[in-house]
């Protein structure tokens, strides 16, 4: 099974470690961690000076079906739309499916 880790590194127009922030943070983790199909939700904070970015998701799928379905799901693209292009100012995806030298 190949599963997929998706992450996505971000800042946020209301900056960092303020109150804004931290619901954002925490209002995103309590709509996406339930979509089904999401495993091992994340929410972290970036330490190192060398990335651009302030925070991450990180999340894990199954396979590529459970990843489409949650990019398709209405709770995700609603809060795409309501609070993710509103509150985010920039982004990065990552979506990364371990390596195996056996697949070649």
């Amino acid at each position: 099974m190949n599963r997929i880790t998706h992450m996505v590194t971000f800042t946020l127009y209301a900056g960092k470690d303020n109150t804004e922030a931290e619901a954002f943070l925490q209002e995103s983790k309590e709509a996406l961690a339930t979509i089904p199909g999401v495993e091992n939700f994340q929410v972290l904070r970036q330490v190192s000076i060398k990335n651009e970015f302030d925070y991450c998701f990180s999340m894990e799928f199954a396979d590529q079906a459970a990843y489409d379905a949650y990019n398709d799901h209405p709770v995700h693209r609603q809060y795409v739309t309501e609070r993710w292009e509103k509150e985010v100012s920039r982004f990065q995806e990552i979506d990364l499916m371990q390596y195996s030298s056996d697949e070649r």
